[in-house]
């Protein structure tokens, strides 16, 4: 992957083996992917403000009630967290994920994303692999900021 090439540190691929390798990059797709949509979900209330109304009428939680970052766990209530992780459970079944399919490769059909032309096409997926490392890593260091400021963004001028 350009522009560092074939980088394994930890010495995952040393046994050679195809099968161990794909499987390792479908699921750094799927981690990359989460990581994508969770550095935006940290981000985009912070930018464009909360939705009107509630995120749980029989609760009487709003969601200006639900703080951004960690602290948010917390809030959402036990029927919220049953909806995200059925949605989740539906993503993993829903879709044909087995070795050599196209879904085990990161294309889902989606060509808005992706495309019919194959270099093209390798060209997008191998951009989403990288972006999909870099949002790892930034959700990673937004977490570890939360938690050692206790804000989503902290306040360094405080330290």
């Amino acid at each position: 992957q350009a522009p560092v090439g074939f980088w394994d540190p930890a010495g995952l691929t040393a046994d050679g083996s195809v099968e161990n390798f794909n499987r390792r990059r479908q699921t750094e797709l799927k981690h990359g992917r989460i990581a994508m949509l969770a550095t935006m979900g940290y981000i985009t209330p912070e930018i464009t403000g909360k939705f009107p109304g509630y995120l749980s009428y029989s609760g009487k939680i709003a969601f200006a009630d639900v703080p951004n970052g960690l602290a948010a766990i917390s809030k959402v209530p036990s029927g919220g967290w049953y909806q995200i992780l059925t949605y989740m459970a539906f993503c993993e079944i829903s879709q044909d994920q087995s070795p050599g399919s196209a879904g085990a490769k990161g294309d889902f059909g989606w060509k808005v994303l992706t495309s019919d032309d194959p270099e093209e096409k390798t060209k997008k997926l191998a951009a989403e692999i990288a972006n999909g490392r870099l949002a790892m890593m930034a959700i990673i260091g937004m977490f570890f900021q939360d938690g050692l400021t206790g804000s989503a963004w902290g306040d360094w001028a405080n330290y």
